[in-house]
């Protein structure tokens, strides 16, 4: 039996899992429901394909381009179309999907808790919120025992820590942290804590400490200050100007980072592993570098690992892997945290959290108990180490099985693979827009990056023997394509 197909006790903590849910009540009763319903759908829906991609073109913003399907429902790491077609996920929703498609664990936290309050506002606490939190902030200060700096300091109490936000999207999540950055710039300003002359110059107009500093390859979000960090022309161009005071460096070069990091820079937004931007990993010495300068000039340090955290890197955030003098003040954070249904949250240490006043921030529905329920749920089995563990031994399978399968291929096609746990992406020549489109075709769902890289973001507890078929499906779309591939 191939080393990849043991029964490793990671493979058998998924099993244990998946028992343990199937044996709620009342998600066997939904996911069985759920499931009876979409087969009915296909078996005679209202809506033809043709008819529902009619509807979108004639009712819909023009926003996306996308293949002629329409997706009815999903069980697991599979999604199924309208015509009965089956398409093993290797995109989760763009890294969303983390426990899989119908999860009865979620859709038991959705049923129950539908029943129950959906949405109550700020103006009133719910039961959910600041367990989700607590949640959060707990799992994250003992993941990461070494941790002393930004998020992981303690304040002056000595036991206060970081405090959680929520919002409704990662981008609105990173349109807070820039926001929560604004207001600390202000506040380093009129302490005149930078030295004299500087500090003099602040106090007389703190809203100079305003710069943001991101960096090539970065994607952050649509909104406008979050598309204002985000810098790739196809994205901002259309929508200039953008807000003021931000500059691009470039990613993993430590030797400009002086000039563009100063003392009037509030806040430097970076992803330690950019996913948008083709699965470029942040070296260890480039975060060290931007610690080191953010605390030289008062500047927030901001992860977003909307896309890399929560599990995706094998870590319950990827920032984990490196040394804490690479520690955030601030960490963004959306895509699994629910499995799909709309949640995000920033994640601010004490000293950020200290300068933040009721009222300077908001949202109607960010917090709701739907939502939170559900992260709660989703964290709960995210955190565990058992399945932490077991995302770092999938990654390493996939990639494993990557390197045999695209072998023949590097250094002409393909350029290389790279990558940590299950956010994986493999670069190539040229545009792999065929390949994506071979894939679909073929049962296999892929999802394009930057640099003519495609993207594997599959469920984080997709079994091996779905790993490897994937892998296999990849490999034959490129033999298919190799003749004509420029």
């Amino acid at each position: 039996m191939s080393s990849l197909l043991k029964p490793t006790a990671s493979l058998r903590f998924f099993a244990a899992s998946a028992r343990r849910g199937a044996s709620a009540r009342v998600s066997r009763s939904l996911y069985r429901g759920y499931h009876a319903s979409g087969a009915q759908m296909n078996a005679g829906s209202e809506h033809s394909t043709s008819e529902t991609i009619s509807s979108a073109d004639t009712f819909m913003v023009k926003s996306y381009s996308r293949p002629e399907i329409v997706l009815s429902h999903g069980k697991g790491s599979y999604l199924y179309d309208t015509n009965n077609n089956e398409y093993l996920d290797f995109t989760a929703g763009i890294a969303v999907v983390a426990l899989g498609h119908a999860n009865p664990d979620v859709a038991a936290a959705v049923a129950d808790q539908a029943t129950k309050l959906v949405h109550c506002s700020n103006l009133y606490h719910n039961i959910w919120a600041p367990k989700l939190a607590q949640d959060i902030v707990t799992a994250t200060v003992e993941s990461y025992p070494q941790g002393t700096q930004g998020i992981y300091a303690k304040g002056a109490d000595g036991t206060s820590g970081p405090r959680v936000f929520f919002t409704n999207s990662g981008t609105e999540a990173n349109e807070g942290a820039l926001k929560f950055a604004r207001k600390y710039g202000k506040y380093v300003a009129e302490s005149g804590t930078l030295g004299k002359s500087t500090s003099e110059a602040l106090r007389g107009d703190p809203n100079l400490k305003c710069g943001i500093v991101s960096f090539t390859g970065g994607f952050h979000g649509r909104s406008m200050g979050a598309l204002s960090v985000t810098a790739n022309p196809k994205y901002q161009k259309p929508f200039t100007p953008l807000i003021p005071g931000v500059s691009t460096a470039e990613f993993n070069n430590t030797s400009e980072l002086g000039a563009f990091v100063d003392e009037r820079t509030c806040a430097v937004i970076v992803e330690p592993i950019q996913g948008e931007g083709g699965i470029n990993t942040a070296q260890v010495e480039f975060l060290q570098a931007l610690r080191r300068r953010c605390d030289q000039v008062g500047a927030l340090l901001i992860y977003d690992e909307i896309q890399c955290g929560l599990g995706r890197s094998g870590k319950l955030w990827a920032h984990q892997a490196y040394p804490a003098d690479c520690s955030p003040d601030i960490v963004t954070m959306a895509k699994p945290l629910a499995n799909g249904i709309p949640i995000g949250a920033i994640m601010i240490s004490d000293k950020v959290a200290k300068v933040m006043n009721v009222g300077e921030h908001g949202t109607t529905f960010g917090g709701n108990p739907l939502a939170c329920r559900v992260g709660c749920t989703v964290f709960g089995q995210i955190k565990a180490p058992e399945f932490l563990s077991s995302v770092d031994a999938a990654g390493k399978a996939l990639d494993q099985e990557l390197k045999q399968a695209l072998a023949p291929y590097i250094g002409s096609i393909v350029v290389e693979t790279r990558g940590t746990g299950l956010l994986r992406g493999i670069r190539f020549s040229s545009d792999p827009s065929k390949l994506v489109g071979l894939a679909c075709e073929n049962g296999l769902l892929l999802v394009a990056a930057g640099k003519n890289t495609v993207r594997l973001v599959p469920p984080l507890n997709t079994g091996i023997s779905d790993l490897k078929r994937g892998v296999t499906i990849i490999a034959q779309c490129i033999k298919k394509l190799a003749p004509e591939w420029k």
